[in-house]
């Protein structure tokens, strides 16, 4: 078994990835991945794909959200960031 699982204070953290250090194809498939997921809320209003796709890179311009590699699972994700909050102090 995954020692790892057995106590989460060894889990390793997830690691902050630049958006700018992603290729452009790279950095699509990230935010595809995460508009595309389940339960993504956009509110009441209904956008488009490209609409989205904008809205999140954006965000991730701005510093709002960030992408997040998870090295236990090798897996990606976008997060918000907290307001106040400047990188590193999650």
């Amino acid at each position: 078994m995954n020692d790892f699982l057995e106590d989460p204070r060894e889990r390793p953290e997830p690691v902050a990835v630049p958006h700018t250090e992603l290729s452009a194809d790279a950095l699509q498939g990230v935010i595809d991945n995460f508009i595309l997921r389940e339960g993504t809320d956009y509110g009441d209003r209904a956008f488009s794909h490209e609409q989205k796709v904008a809205q999140v890179l954006r965000q991730l311009e701005r510093g709002e959200a960030r992408i997040l590699f998870d090295p236990l699972d090798s897996s990606v994700t976008i997060v918000a960031v907290q307001p106040g909050r400047k990188r590193g102090q999650e």
